[in-house]
Formats: C-alpha cells, structure tokens, sequence
C-alpha cells in the first residue's frame, strides 16, 4: 500500500523557483469558506498567495485573482448577488476589462459573482433536484487556450470534487449557441450532469480568455493523497485541479504554452 504524506506535508508537485514572483489574489467576502484553500492551492502550484480582503479599495500589485467558492453574504437575494457590489469586485471588473486584461478565476460562488458582475454571461439557478449536491466530479476540457487551463490539453478528462446547492447554469439558447460557437465553452460534465446545467456545462469563459468560471473546485484537487482519485477509469489524478494554478503561473511570467 502506498504511504500518504501526514497533513500539512502533502506535496503536489517540485514548485519552479521561477514561479515564486506571480502574486495571486484570493478575495475573502463575509461567509467564503474556500479562500484558504484557493491560496494553499496557489502555494503549491508555486506562486506567491495575497489575501485581498471585499472592503479594499486597491488590488495592490497582484497578478491575477482568484474568486473562491463559499456563501458570500449568505446567498441572501441570490448567490453572489451582494457580492457584485463590494468595493473590491469595481476593481476587478475594471482590470479584468482593461487591455491589461487581469485573469481572473471564479469558482463555484466565485463563478456566481462572475455572472452576476456581467464579466460572465448568463446566471445560475437551484439545481434541477432542488437538493444540494456533492460529488467527485469528471469534467472534459473544452479550451485549453485560456489563462487558466493552458497546462491542459483540449478533450483531457479531469476529476475534482464538486459541492453546490445553486449550481445549475442557464442562458437563453442565443448566449448559448454563441457560446458553444466562440469557443468560450472551457468545461464539461462528463458521465453525469449534476445540476442541470444547460448542455453540460460546467465552465466558461470572457472573449478574451482571462476571465474563467466553473462549478466545480480545483482547489480541492492538488494534493498527492488528498483528492479525488479516477472515477469508473475515466479522469485523471488527485491532483487534476492543479493546473488551474500552473496554467496562470505560467502565463504571468512567461512560459505558458
């Protein structure tokens, strides 16, 4: 039997030096739970973790955000619609569009914040069996040409965990087809759509590419020993989800594909 790492000595991969100079934001909202795991994650892939906190007013000099998953003000009105409106999320909208175009990755309530922002279109809704759900989760790889999955190959089969209550995705068919059509489609349920989610999508993304949303948590998925292992002989590792944060690293100081 393979020996696991003890808690907190878990290693993912041999972090490239090179990479230590990319400072990735993780935003705290009142109710995110995610937010730690997001920097852990960042940690691991090699960059530097900033926590950025919902009240700021400045992102600092941070390279790249990321919007982790959680119940940010509770889900009150609708999932990560009070979010939208903290003085940090002007900021990131502001740079997210700029022709600097900072990448920026929501996930789960994080994706919801997106689309209630407008950086992402469409909404999301209760899951089609009303109940909340959690799951190791595959997922297909549609682009692997954004800022955040360059580290991955298109048609590549993924497994990281999944848990949301209001994570089914819709659009009106026109966003869709336009969707499916640009190539904006990054992520797809494979084998089980959990949700409902309109044509099994799970993760999309902005025209530009730097602006990335999805259900499900990569961040739960970057440790040896400590995630999801394939599911029925499809997916990959328990590190799937790492590339997520290699993928960005990479790109900020130069060696994405």
């Amino acid at each position: 039997m393979t020996e696991l790492p003890l808690i907190g000595e878990a290693v993912a991969v041999a972090a490239e030096p090179r990479l230590a100079g990319a400072r990735i934001g993780v935003v705290t909202f009142p109710g995110t739970l995610d937010d730690r795991d997001a920097a852990r994650a960042v940690r691991l892939a090699g960059g530097t973790a900033v926590p950025l906190w919902h009240a700021d007013t400045t992102l600092g000099d941070v390279d790249a955000v990321v919007i982790p998953g959680g119940f940010s003000y509770g889900d009150y009105l609708r999932a990560g619609a009070i979010a939208r409106f903290a003085p940090l999320m002007s900021k990131i909208i502001d740079a997210a569009n700029s022709d600097a175009k900072l990448p920026v990755l929501g996930i789960c309530n994080g994706f919801q914040i997106l689309t209630e922002s407008h950086l992402l279109p469409g909404s999301m809704i209760k899951n089609d069996h009303l109940k909340f759900m959690c799951r190791d989760q595959v997922l297909r790889v549609e682009n692997s040409n954004t800022a955040w999955t360059l580290d991955y190959e298109a048609g590549q089969e993924i497994t990281v965990p999944l848990k949301n209550q209001d994570g089914q995705y819709i659009a009106d068919e026109k966003v869709l087809d336009a969707l499916e059509a640009e190539g904006r489609v990054v992520f797809r349920y494979v084998g089980f759509n959990p949700n409902g989610s309109r044509r099994d999508i799970a993760g999309i993304s902005n025209a530009a590419g730097n602006v990335v949303g999805l259900m499900p948590h990569p961040e739960h998925a970057v440790e040896v020993g400590f995630g999801p292992e394939s599911l029925d002989g499809i997916g990959g590792s328990d590190t799937d989800g790492l590339g997520f944060f290699t993928s960005v690293l990479n790109k900020i100081v130069g060696g994405a594909k």
